[in-house]
């Protein structure tokens, strides 16, 4: 079976690199506004200005909601399979996901800790990235934009951003209504109605829900565990009293539940739980690890709950030949975590232990931008931003070991003026500039209830300035090349986390991440727009990157703290091509070829149980590791993805539909250097056939994802400590909503 994963991997990357494929060239009816049939064009808001995806000097990938579909993407934590250069990793609840790209991620569970990969919708930032860990409802295109994107974005943008473009409002009544159904129990729906209520005013009302009991079995009460529901209202009201004017009013609620099983899918034999006598077939009883283990014994509910909700108004005013563009937002956000700290069902109350908290978030934020023409060889864009964010987190481990109980709140408040220029100054060629300066004021408390109730408090402010500056040469309306320079940043924070002291808070904030970047572009279409062919070159380098070391507690139990690590580089060559000779064939695709590593880490923590054999320096306390030179975590060497869709004409009125869906990746450690957190190489196949309306009015569709039942890991955690140490193996998982092969059926209208 391995060989044939192999060469189907192989010829899958042959065909994308023969025909290639690009994200943006998803076509279905909703698309039509984002990518109208009779010019192939896509157009982005990149940055911020509306414009063709081929004429933007950066690394975009579009992606609409048929590839989403084919490739077995229904909620965001399923993104990584579409854009290449994007990985997200799974954790026991969402706020502890984390989302890279390019290998570049913030790995941290602190609370007030910026992402290095920002995620908005609508233009509107998020506080969380775990607030978008839900459905996909009501999705115009998404936005993956690669490298960093500080100037326009700010500092939570240092190694990319995602933008979430939802549906506008119709000038005609439009219905949209969603369903699937899966053979392992899964189920959603959603629906989006769309249209005037006058002839200045216009809605959309969408919501969406789905409910999946998960693919891992609690043997201690028979229930199905890592599983989901969620459900979400998103609603927006489109004034325009004149050409001149528009009020657009956004208003979302979403609410949820998860549920958490890390099965052990390796376990050496005979090993006892934490010095106390009992065997693993003891503390989970009925639990055979191994590759395709799906069962734990649990005996606390591991689960979380989340409820958010917020809003924006943008206005859009026409001042002569400008536009004046308003974002006014405000977001609330609550998950609460309940985790079952030993993972057994252990008798011993010595040996029970949970942990419970909340993540509370509360995000205002104010932008205001004036465009110039973007029909002038000179245009540009000024703006000015404010943000402002509270955070806070109770949380509680015990009663048995790794005592902890604590209470934090976190607050920044950020003001930032920018400006981005484009100046054609010859017919064919466009220099682009843009600078971003910005303050912002951090602050914290920290109560450790557990010692005594200390109480530490304290603030900092910074200014940063970042810049970036592009050529672009078009060689003909359809072939351009461009290079880029920009400098991203991430701004000071605190490690709010277990085991804060005296020491930490003398020690004051965790320095700013700051990152250099240059790129090289090539844009292209050919054959009447039929084939594309985008090409990205890229490096860049990080300084003082903000990460998550391990500290391992003298009970064997561990602890997660944040640092600077020094310097990481990450280049490589990202392909993004398409090839559509008629309406009946169409054929996407996306590749990321990725060399990550660390320039300078020289004293990272050990892994659990790593020896001096295998890099471990154990005669310094705590014990440390030299990672310079080593290839980062979760920064796989060749990621691709290639979908083909064939439509033929069964009647008049009738075409057939077939997808076909190849996700390569190619391995990866979770933990540097440790062989417990290594991931080989994997190849996913979804298949689609179905029959939709001429007109796309409506479309059903049978599927099977995983179609090979390929069993992957997307997180492995390395365990042993708790299992006697030594040389000792004790690996868990959270197992992939496609660990096994699962079909089932999806259906649309529209009319």
């Amino acid at each position: 079976m391995k060989c044939f994963r192999n060469s189907l991997g192989v010829s899958a990357m042959a065909m994308a690199i023969a025909f290639g494929a690009q994200a943006a060239c998803a076509q279905t009816a909703a698309d039509e506004a984002a990518a109208p049939a009779d010019t192939g064009e896509i157009i982005v808001t990149a940055q911020k200005r509306a414009e063709n995806v081929q004429n933007v000097p950066l690394a975009v990938s579009v992606v609409g909601p048929t590839q989403l579909a084919a490739a077995g993407v229904r909620d965001f934590g399923d993104l990584g399979k579409i854009s290449p250069s994007l990985t997200i990793r799974p954790a026991e609840h969402p706020v502890n996901a984390n989302v890279s790209l390019r290998g570049v991620g913030t790995f941290a569970f602190g609370i007030g800790v910026e992402p290095s990969v920002a995620v908005l919708v609508d233009e509107v930032p998020l506080a969380f990235q775990a607030r978008a860990f839900s459905d996909l409802p009501d999705i115009e295109r998404i936005e993956v934009l690669r490298g960093p994107q500080s100037t326009l974005y700010g500092k939570a943008a240092s190694a990319g951003l995602i933008n979430l473009i939802t549906r506008n409002p119709t000038d005609e009544l439009k219905i949209r209504v969603n369903a699937t159904g899966t053979t392992d129990s899964e189920y959603g729906a959603n629906f989006s109605v769309s249209g005037p209520i006058s002839d200045t005013l216009g809605f959309v009302v969408s919501g969406a829900y789905s409910q999946w009991d998960g693919n891992t079995r609690n043997l201690f009460n028979g229930k199905k565990v890592n599983g989901r529901e969620s459900g979400s209202v998103r609603t927006k009201l489109r004034w325009e009293p004149s050409a001149d004017a528009s009020l657009t009013l956004s208003l979302n609620y979403m609410t949820g539940n998860t549920t958490v099983g890390r099965p052990y899918i390796r376990m050496t034999p005979g090993l006892r739980f934490r010095g106390t006598g009992q065997s693993a077939t003891v503390v989970m009883p009925g639990v055979t690890p191994g590759p395709e283990n799906t069962n734990v014994s649990n005996n606390y509910n591991a689960r979380t709950d989340y409820e958010g909700g917020g809003g924006n108004l943008r206005g859009e005013f026409t001042l002569g030949d400008h536009t004046l563009v308003s974002i006014t937002s405000y977001d609330s956000f609550e998950l609460n975590d309940y985790f079952d700290s030993d993972e057994t069902s252990s008798s011993l109350a010595s040996e029970n232990n949970i942990q419970t908290g909340t993540f509370r978030s509360n995000l205002f934020t104010q932008e205001l931008r004036l465009l110039s023409d973007g029909s002038k060889p000179f245009r540009y864009t000024v703006g000015a931003y404010y943000a402002n964010v509270d955070f806070e987190r109770p949380f509680y481990r015990g009663p048995a070991f790794s005592l902890a109980n604590w209470f934090a709140t976190s607050k920044s408040s950020q003001i930032a003026a920018f400006v981005q220029g484009d100046w054609q100054f010859m017919p064919q060629a466009t220099l682009t500039g843009g600078a971003r300066i910005q303050n912002e004021r951090i602050g914290y408390t920290f109560k450790d209830i557990q010692n005594g109730n200390a109480q530490f408090a304290g603030n900092a402010t910074d200014t940063a300035a970042t810049y970036r500056a592009s050529l672009r040469y078009e060689f003909t309306p359809t072939v351009n090349a461009f290079v880029t320079y920009s400098t991203g940043y991430k701004g000071q924070t605190y490690d709010l986390t277990t085991g804060f002291n005296a020491n930490r808070a003398n020690a004051g904030p965790i320095k700013p991440e700051t990152s250099r970047d240059i790129e090289f572009g090539l844009r292209t279409q050919l054959f009447d727009r039929k084939l594309t062919f985008n090409v990205t070159y890229f490096d860049t380098t990080y300084k003082n990157l903000q990460a998550q070391a391990v500290e391992v507690l003298p009970d064997l139990t561990t602890n997660f703290r944040l640092t600077n690590v020094g310097k990481l580089g990450t280049k490589g060559v990202e392909i993004d091509a398409g090839f559509r000779p008629s309406d009946v064939f169409n054929l996407n695709s996306s590749i990321a070829i990725l060399d990550t590593k660390y320039i300078s880490f020289p004293s990272s923590p050990c892994f659990p149980n790593q020896s001096a054999a295998q890099g471990c320096d154990r005669t310094k306390s705590p014990a440390f590791q030299n990672l310079t030179g080593e290839r980062a975590v979760q920064a796989p060497k060749l990621k691709f993805n290639v979908t083909g869709e064939v439509t033929p004409s069964l009647t008049e009125n009738i075409r057939g539909l077939i997808q076909a869906n190849v996700q390569y990746t190619g391995s990866v450690f979770y933990v540097a250097r440790d062989p417990q957190t290594f991931q080989k190489e994997f190849t996913i196949v979804n298949l689609s056939v179905g029959a939709r309306d001429e007109s796309r009015k409506w479309e059903v569709a049978a599927f099977v994802n995983n179609l090979f039942d390929v069993q992957y890991y997307p997180t492995l955690i390395n365990n042993s400590g708790v299992w006697g140490g030594g040389s000792n193996i004790a690996t868990a998982t959270i197992l992939p909503r496609d660990f096994r092969r699962y079909g089932g059926v999806r259906a649309s209208l529209n009319f």
